[in-house]
């Protein structure tokens, strides 16, 4: 039998993006209808420390393959504060505690079930004077190749 050198990148390929997505979907317990409609019980969702920040954790909590065009997660802040420009729109709707969002000086602050808009450009401070968590909602998905 011979194998071509394309053939066996394809399959490393294949497996790569298998396993990575195998991961994610480990991680984050979903219910998936065949229609695309996905359920996720954000209680259950398991928050990873982000980037060196200390006392913000997150959890990306759908692929761009299940939503390619609309992005979201969980995150938690704990006692902390940390600057971010948002090169995206995003929804954050506030899950438990008390979060701050900080713009030109201005504080504007969201606690259980309220929901925040942030427009893409806005330069700002996540906060929170305690605790928070949420859900953030971002557009598009793939904000991150803009």
């Amino acid at each position: 039998m011979n194998i071509s050198e394309e053939l066996i990148k394809k399959i490393v390929e294949s497996v790569i993006k298998e396993s990575l997505a195998g991961n994610n979907e480990a991680e984050v317990e979903k219910e998936k209808d065949p229609s695309g409609i996905i359920k996720i019980p954000t209680a259950k969702v398991k928050c990873e420390p982000f980037g060196g920040a200390e006392g913000v954790a997150l959890k990306d909590i759908v692929t761009l393959e299940e939503a390619p065009r609309m992005g979201a997660g969980i995150m938690e802040l704990d006692h902390t504060s940390f600057e971010w420009t948002l090169t995206y729109d995003e929804y954050d709707m506030v899950i438990d505690g008390i979060l701050e969002i900080e713009i030109d000086g201005r504080t504007v602050t969201a606690y259980p079930n309220d929901i925040i808009y942030i427009p893409k450009g806005s330069h700002i401070y996540f906060k929170t004077p305690s605790t928070a968590r949420y859900a953030y909602f971002v557009y598009p998905a793939n904000w991150q190749s803009q």
